[in-house]
């Protein structure tokens, strides 16, 4: 059967979770934490074998590659058994383990997916300002190892904007905020085109707010198991904190009213399996708040995120900015939090009124500036809500592989030149 009959296999990897699913589908199928555990005592058995003894050194090798498992799977096994060492294979956003890489796409496809790579188009992403040589390596593996029919490697910010496709409307212009796990990315589109000189980034992601949220249960005497206090500040982080409108107003509130504002964890002690339990107070509206103040978390970074995102547009070119102000795109799972979307406009739209009315004075009221519209839109289904994105005629093939090698994959089209 026609690979392009069948619809192509969409992974998206992330530095803490990896989405995965078919084209066309409202949601992924699976969402995974990217780890992989891998079990040690084959690969000591392997180091250890004595040279003469290539059979057993052959075999523990063998055993090294088969006994190892992604996600979920993985950390569940390494909380039970010392044997498995967990492998982060992506950080900030870059590849660092190739090796846990492919055996993490492997495990995607064939456990998870359970789909033939070789019948299955393939839609990987890649964050902003990836070196070309990651793109050739990722090329390399999926052809030569699971020899997919075909590939496309897309900039995961693109692809936030393409989500927004209706069948009367084709924006491809406007900025994605991409707060992720481990980076968090400011990239400005131009009809389809990323314009890298502009791209900003903060050192400041998802991860960052879970650590913040650990250190402030830890500060307030919470007593939680130190080997679960980061799972803990975790989940705490995606079930229970919301983006205020005003700090202050927001500790006034908790104050006034406890009960109505504090809630209870619980949870269970992984060694002992005894439970435990502890109040979430202002961690809910302080954990989000250091993307907005950051000061509070750390003196090492302390602009805002409304101020990059202010500058990384002014830094495009002139023609393009009201209408980067105007499509503002949120990408990623830390911009999920309550109301974050509506206090990011509203920080936004007062640098941007502030200016405006510095240039009204400065020039003396004889040239009127036109107001700028200012609009943050937060998708809540992104890069598998688009069926119909025709980015198979844009696909590097195995033909084309075997001809010119895995340079073709330093460059992928971007959807707008399809139209």
């Amino acid at each position: 059967m026609d690979p392009t009959s069948r619809p192509a296999v969409v992974i998206d990897n992330g530095t803490g979770y990896t989405k995965m699913g078919f084209a066309g589908n409202v949601e992924p199928c699976f969402i995974q934490p990217t780890v992989v555990a891998v079990n040690e005592s084959f690969l000591n058995q392997s180091r250890t074998s004595s040279k003469s003894n290539w059979s057993a050194q052959y075999s523990a090798g063998v055993m090294a590659d088969l006994d190892f498992f992604i996600g979920d799977e993985a950390l569940t096994k390494s909380r039970s058994s010392n044997a498995y060492n967990l492998t982060y294979p992506i950080r900030n956003g870059q590849v660092y383990n190739w090796d846990a890489m492919e055996r993490y796409w492997q495990q995607c496809i064939f456990n998870y997916l359970r789909c033939d790579p070789e019948d299955h188009y393939f839609l990987l992403t890649e964050s902003p300002l990836t070196a070309p040589e990651n793109r050739e390596y990722t090329g390399e593996i999926m052809f030569e190892t699971f020899n997919v029919p075909g590939l496309y490697i897309a900039v995961n910010s693109v692809l936030a904007l393409a989500a927004g496709y209706t069948t009367s409307k084709c924006e491809m212009t406007g900025v994605v905020v991409d707060v992720g796990d481990g980076a968090t990315h400011i990239v400005p589109v131009a009809d389809g085109y990323v314009i890298g000189s502009s791209i900003k980034s903060i050192p400041i992601a998802g991860k960052d707010v879970t650590l913040f949220i650990q250190q402030l249960m830890r500060e307030r005497g919470e007593k939680i198991p130190p080997e679960d206090s980061f799972e803990a500040a975790r989940k705490v982080k995606e079930m229970y904190c919301y983006t205020c409108s005003d700090v202050v107003k927001e500790f006034n509130k908790h104050d006034k009213e406890p009960g109505k504002y504090i809630k209870h964890w619980r949870g269970i002690r992984p060694k002992t399996g005894a439970p435990y339990s502890c109040d979430i107070g202002y961690e809910r509206f302080l954990g989000p708040e250091v993307f907005f103040s950051p000061e509070i978390y750390s003196s090492d970074f302390t602009t805002p995120l409304p101020v990059v995102i202010d500058k990384c547009i002014q830094s495009a070119p002139i023609d393009t900015r009201r209408a980067l102000y105007k499509n503002i795109v949120l990408s990623g799972g830390s911009t999920m939090f309550k109301d974050f979307h509506r206090r990011l406009q509203r920080d936004l739209k007062k640098i941007v009124d502030a200016r405006v009315l510095a240039s009204d004075t400065r020039l003396g009221g004889e040239v009127k500036a036109h107001p700028v519209e200012v609009n943050v839109v937060s998708h809540p289904i992104q890069r598998f809500a688009s069926p119909n994105l025709p980015y198979m005629q844009a696909c590097h093939t195995k033909a084309e592989y075997e001809e010119y090698g895995a340079s073709i994959c330093r460059t992928n089209p971007v959807f707008k030149g399809m139209y």
